[in-house]
């Protein structure tokens, strides 16, 4: 065979081989992260578009009250930052404040759907670049189609429930963190400085979010100390960063507990006051009952916390494969010290098995007695880590056997993405279970609150009535009634007047059994005509009244 025939025979049998997978690991730039959100904006509105063609979005009663709480701060009798309340945290009610003063978007829950829907979208952004700095891209883009393309997560991001703000945050935090690391290793300053700056905002972010985020900021802050700590010749440098990092991060914590010293007279009112968590255990647990699983017992709350992230994050009995997948990864992380800063990401498996055992936090999944739904969205936080994680582990084991089995290896990544697909297909199918607990514990509530909205709206408009608000506002939401058009809760000084002289404050008061308002009536009955009694089981009834002052 001639030379020339030679190298083009060579020449063919190169071009004949496919090209070798990469296995290369680096950060993502930023405009490799836009084809990701732009895919999350598609996705997040084919969701919107399905939970409100199923009345999907006010299910929970928490996204009615979020809506209620970011509508009163401007709409009542006494506007301003006290009708934040005391317990739930005051961010995402600031945030639906421009939406939810629409009458429309109040009412059908598009207020809670605008931020939520944002949050998802940057989270998936945030969670794509940092895969990319712990695994190749190919598995990169499998976490993130493991995160967004999970059902669960998909319908929390049409609601008004707090979860997609905060899975953001501790994504967006976890990589600035690993950032501000790698700048520190680097002795970058002003790029560490940025970071700190920014990251103590974030950690105020998650302190104003949630509980989980004051655990979760206070992690932070001790990994960056511990980093600068280890850097002895550069921390002088960014001296005046982490000094605003370190204002930031205690500033939130501050501010609430001054915040509630000043509305409520107890800076832990939140923890201790009438709805505190604690609280309403003790009022829903009756005496010498059994009390729920994981109670004063860390191993069982381990274990339920555990099977509900697991059931949040694929179908069947798949999240046992998914947790010792993460598991693994988590291992091998440790192992090689691939960005470490991501292990903040496990932060809330101890988190909630502290809260399950001492903190009167308890969880219902139907797996488990009592057979039931209640706070399974808590698993949610798992995702980010199952996503990572796992994720990291098939990418490990792919490049373990690419030596040995190439056709198996070329594989692994469109299988991977393939039983992706099938999960999310079969959990919508089953319905998602942080779906099914809105479903299930929505049934008699929406239906008395429907009932009394349509009495509500018999009424003449704008006449005062005076209601308690807290429980079932999501009546004055399906009726259209403005909040300042009540006498209720949220105007101390109205509230105790007219609860004092019902029939002379307001033209129509609603009374339901056992409420503050139900008292008033029965102490002060007079010049009161008794309109309406409405009953839905497993409710308390309702009575409607007419003043004769009016």
């Amino acid at each position: 065979m001639s030379t020339r025939a030679r190298r083009r025979s060579l020449r063919g049998d190169a071009e004949a081989q496919p090209a070798p997978l990469s296995f290369e690991v680096r950060p993502a730039k930023r405009e490799e992260a836009i084809p990701v959100a732009l895919a999350a904006v598609v996705f997040g509105f084919i969701a919107l578009l399905v939970c409100m063609s199923r009345n999907y979005l006010l299910l929970y009663g928490d996204a009615v009250a979020h809506l209620g709480i970011a509508r009163r701060i401007l709409d009542t009798r006494n506007p301003g930052l006290i009708q934040l309340g005391g317990v739930w945290l005051p961010l995402p009610h600031l945030l639906m404040v421009p939406f939810v003063q629409k009458m429309d978007w109040w009412q059908n829950g598009l207020a809670g759907t605008w931020p939520s829907l944002l949050f998802y979208v940057l989270s998936c952004a945030g969670i794509y670049r940092l895969a990319r700095r712990v695994m190749p891209p190919q598995w990169a883009l499998i976490a993130t189609a493991f995160y967004g393309l999970n059902p669960n997560l998909l319908y929390l991001s049409t609601t008004a429930m707090t979860e997609p703000l905060f899975l953001a945050i501790v994504i967006w935090t976890t990589l600035l963190t690993m950032e501000c690391a790698a700048a520190i290793k680097a002795s970058r300053a002003l790029a560490v400085t940025g970071r700190l700056v920014a990251l103590g905002l974030l950690v105020m972010a998650a302190v104003f979010t949630r509980y989980d985020g004051w655990i979760f900021g206070a992690a932070v802050w001790c990994v960056i100390t511990w980093k600068l700590f280890l850097a002895k010749d550069f921390r002088s440098r960014v001296t005046t960063g982490f000094a605003i990092f370190t204002l930031l991060t205690i500033a939130g914590p501050i501010a609430w507990l001054a915040y509630n010293q000043y509305f409520f007279h107890d800076p832990l009112d939140f923890m201790r006051g009438p709805y505190s968590a604690v609280a309403i255990d003790r009022r829903t647990t009756p005496p010498g009952s059994r009390h729920y699983l994981g109670w004063h017992d860390p191993l069982g709350s381990a274990i339920l916390y555990l099977r509900t992230s697991q059931l949040d994050a694929s179908i069947w009995e798949t999240g046992f494969a998914v947790t010792a997948m993460a598991v693994a990864g988590m291992v091998i992380a440790i192992r090689r010290r691939l960005e470490l800063a991501s292990l903040l990401l496990w932060f809330p498996l101890p988190f909630y098995i502290y809260s399950i055992a001492f903190g009167s936090v308890p969880i219902f999944i139907p797996p488990f007695w009592p057979h039931s739904y209640y706070n399974s969205r808590y698993g949610m936080e798992m995702l980010p880590a199952f996503a990572i994680f796992a994720a990291l582990f098939l990418g490990w084991l792919q490049q373990l056997w690419s030596a040995r089995q190439p056709v198996l290896v070329r594989l692994m990544t469109p299988v991977a993405l393939l039983l992706i697909a099938i999960n999310t297909v079969a959990m919508m199918h089953g319905l998602p279970l942080v779906l099914k607990e809105a479903q299930a514990n929505s049934i008699t509530r929406i239906a008395f609150e429907q009932a009394i909205a349509n009495e509500l709206k018999s009424f003449p408009a704008g006449v005062p009535i005076l209601m308690y608000n807290s429980d079932h506002v999501g009546a004055l939401q399906h009726a259209g009634i403005p909040l300042k058009q009540t006498l209720s809760e949220t105007d101390y000084d109205t509230w105790k007047v007219a609860l004092a002289a019902p029939s002379e404050h307001a033209a129509y008061v609603v009374a339901i059994e056992n409420d503050p308002v139900a008292k008033a009536v029965k102490e002060h009955p007079e010049g009161l005509t008794e309109l309406a009694v409405l009953c839905t089981t497993g409710q308390s009834c309702a009575r409607v009244y007419k003043s004769s002052h009016f």
